[in-house]
C-alpha cells in the first residue's frame, strides 16, 4: 500500500459541523466551541468573499474540505481544470482532510448534479484506482473516498460495497470517510447487515465519520430511505455510530445537514451530542479493559 501524508495538522477527534453559507457570518461572529468545520470545495473555487471568509474561519478552526465533482467513478475523462482549482484552495486553505466520493457525476462532458452509484467490478476498481493515485499525486495529500447512499444493487458487481472500499484503500493508499447515515439506508434500502458491513472495512482506513438525517418515503407495502441531509441524526443511525465507535474507535465526525437548514444552534447541539456519545463510549471501553 502506498504512503501518502494524510495532514499537516490533523483533526482532533471531536465532532465539527458541515458550515453553510446561510451561518457563516453568524459562525465567524460568535465563534461557537465546535471542533472543526467542514465545507463543500466547489463553493470555494471563485474568488471574492466567499474563499476569503473561509481564510478567517481557517485562523481559528480546522478545516475539511469535502468535493463533490470530481466524479471519481466515472468513464469520461478526468476534468483537470477541476482538480487544478481544488488544488488551488487546497493549497490556499491547507485543510486537515480532503474527501471525495465513491461515484459519478459526469456523462458525456455533461454534469449530472448526481453522485451516482457505480457497479463493484474488477473493471470499476482499476479505474477508480487510477483516478484517486492521479488525484493524490496531484494534491501531494491523501484523500478520504466516501461509501454512497444506494437505493438499489448492481447484479453484475463482483465485490459487495466494503470490500470494494478496503481493496481501494489497500491499493492506493487512501483512507475512508464513513458516512453511518449512508450505510443505515443503504443496508435497509438493499436488505444488508449494517453490523456486517462495518466488520469488512478495514479499520485503519477511516479517517472520518460523517452523520446526518434522513427521509422515510412509504410506496405502497415498501419503504425507502432517502438520504436527504434535511432532518436530525436517527435515532437508528446514533445506535450505528455507536457500533462505529466500537469498530474503528473515535475519529473525526461531522453534523452534515444540507437541505431544510435549521439554526446553527441546532447544528451545534447534534455536534454536541455526537461528543457526549463518543465520550461516553470511550469511558465504557476503558472500564471494560481496566
Amino acid at each position: 500500500m502506498r504512503r501518502l501524508p494524510a495532514t499537516a495538522t490533523p483533526l482532533a477527534n471531536r465532532a465539527g459541523i458541515g458550515l453553510r453559507h446561510q451561518h457563516a457570518a453568524e459562525f465567524i461572529a460568535t465563534r461557537p466551541a465546535v471542533g472543526w468545520v467542514e465545507v463543500h470545495a466547489e463553493n470555494y473555487f471563485g474568488g471574492g468573499p466567499a474563499p476569503a471568509g473561509l481564510e478567517r474561519v481557517r485562523r481559528d478552526y480546522p478545516v475539511s474540505l469535502h468535493g463533490v465533482g470530481l466524479s471519481l467513478g466515472g468513464t469520461d475523462p478526468q476534468d483537470e481544470r477541476h482538480l487544478a482549482r481544488l488544488a488551488r484552495l487546497v493549497e490556499r486553505i491547507q485543510p486537515s482532510l480532503v474527501s471525495e466520493h465513491l461515484s459519478w457525476t459526469t456523462a458525456g462532458g455533461a454534469y449530472l448534479n448526481a453522485l451516482l452509484p457505480l457497479p463493484y467490478t474488477e473493471e470499476a476498481l482499476d479505474l477508480i484506482c487510477v483516478r484517486v493515485d492521479h488525484v493524490q499525486s496531484t494534491l501531494g495529500r491523501r484523500i478520504l473516498i466516501e461509501n454512497p447512499s444506494s437505493y438499489l444493487a448492481f447484479s453484475d458487481s463482483d465485490m459487495s460495497e466494503p470490500e470494494f472500499l478496503a481493496a481501494l484503500a489497500a491499493r492506493t493508499g487512501c483512507g475512508l470517510l464513513l458516512d453511518v447515515n449512508n450505510v443505515h439506508v443503504t443496508a435497509e434500502n438493499c436488505g444488508l447487515d449494517a453490523d456486517a458491513y462495518l466488520d469488512a472495512l478495514p479499520a485503519d482506513a477511516v479517517g472520518e465519520i460523517h452523520l446526518a438525517g434522513h427521509q422515510r418515503n412509504e410506496i405502497g407495502d415498501a419503504v425507502v430511505l432517502i438520504d436527504d441531509h434535511g432532518s436530525p441524526v436517527a435515532s437508528s443511525v446514533w445506535r450505528l455510530y455507536v457500533r462505529a465507535l466500537r469498530r474503528f474507535s473515535r475519529v473525526p465526525t461531522l453534523i452534515e445537514w444540507d437541505s431544510n437548514l435549521p439554526e446553527l444552534t441546532v447544528l451545534l447541539d447534534e455536534a454536541r451530542k455526537a461528543d457526549a456519545i463518543a465520550t461516553a463510549e470511550t469511558r465504557s471501553c476503558h472500564a471494560e479493559v481496566a
